[in-house]
Formats: C-alpha cells, structure tokens, sequence
C-alpha cells in the first residue's frame, strides 16, 4: 500500500456557533475521517487544530486540519502547514462547501480557479498554486432571493440533517479513494450519477 502523506483541510470558520453551519461542511468531514482513524484533534502551532493517522494499517498517513481562522483567512494556515509537514500543494486535499452543487452531491477536482469561494482564493494566493485537491460538497442555491452569504452561514435545514450523515460519509470515502485509488479513479466513483 502508498506509505505517502495527505494534507486533509476542512473549510469552516471556528467557534461552536458557526459548526453547523452549511460553510462548516469541510470541518465537518473531518471529524468523519477523525472518528474512522479513532484519533482526535488537538492544538497545533500553524494555528489549527490537527489530528493525525491511517484509515487502514499500512496505508496512507493523513493530517487532518481545521485551521483556526475564519474562513476567509484560510492560506496562511495552511501555507504554514505545508512547510511544517514539508508537503508539496500536489498532496494538499481541501474539503469545501460548494453552492453550485446540489446537496447531497460530492464532486472532485484538481487546480482551477475560486469559483468565488474566498478560502479557496486565500489558499491559492498564500500557497502559490492552485494545483491542489478539493473535494466539493454540495450545499445548493439558496432558495429564491435569499442572500448566499446568508445561506452559508446558516444551519442545514431539518430535512437536510437528515441526509448529512450519508454526504459526510461520501466525501470522507472519496478524500480516502483519492489517497489510495487517485483522482481519476475517484471521479470515476464520485462523478456517476445516483440511481
């Protein structure tokens, strides 16, 4: 099996009041792939909150990483945890919120632009490179005028709470199949459509 090494980062913004929120889905996952290494998170000096581990035995080692800042200001975290762990940006996965996908859906890319996503635009500028992994979580439009700034800070609705464990669930197998399968092979997996 790949002895290689992953930087995990979730999106969000820290502070129990925004955890729930729709743009907190990336730590969210996390916490997914946390539970499934059994290993927990704690304080680290990039700021983030790191936890690290094997999702099997003799397979790849993952850092998993919430920086500590608010999602705007995501890159300098994660510059500083590239030096530390002496990663090039190719071995960067980041777990995002996506609006222009539908929830329930997880999509994979690698390199391109923002989209309009200020973390991503604070990562490609503090990394140097837009040549990272990102795993896009679905969140949808916001429903009629409603502001989308507004949207991603609010809660997943009740109906949405419902479904959130099997999303979760399949971003966190699809940072793991990309580790271990590749990229192509996981779009191949993540991009057919549900029956």
């Amino acid at each position: 099996m790949d002895d290689s090494q992953w930087l995990v980062v979730g999106l969000g913004n820290p502070g129990p009041g925004y955890a729930g929120n729709r743009h907190n889905v990336g730590q969210m996952v996390l916490s997914e792939l946390a539970g499934r290494m059994s290993a927990r998170f704690t304080k680290h000096r990039t700021p983030s909150r790191v936890a690290e581990g094997r999702l099997v035995p003799g397979g790849p080692r993952f850092v998993l990483a919430a920086p500590d800042s608010f999602m705007n200001l995501s890159g300098g975290p994660v510059s500083a945890l590239l030096r530390f762990y002496g990663l090039d940006v190719s071995r960067l996965i980041v777990v995002h919120d996506e609006l222009d996908i539908d929830f329930d859906t997880v999509k994979l890319k690698q390199g391109g632009g923002h989209g309009g996503h200020n973390g991503l635009r604070d990562i490609i500028a503090a990394a140097g490179s837009n040549d990272f992994t990102r795993v896009r979580v679905g969140i949808g439009r916001p429903p009629g005028r409603q502001d989308a700034a507004d949207f991603v800070l609010r809660d997943f609705s009740s109906t949405e709470r419902r479904d959130l464990p099997v999303l979760l669930a399949d971003a966190a197998d699809a940072v793991e199949m990309i580790a271990t399968d590749g990229l192509t092979a996981a779009q191949l997996k993540f991009h057919t459509s549900k029956a």
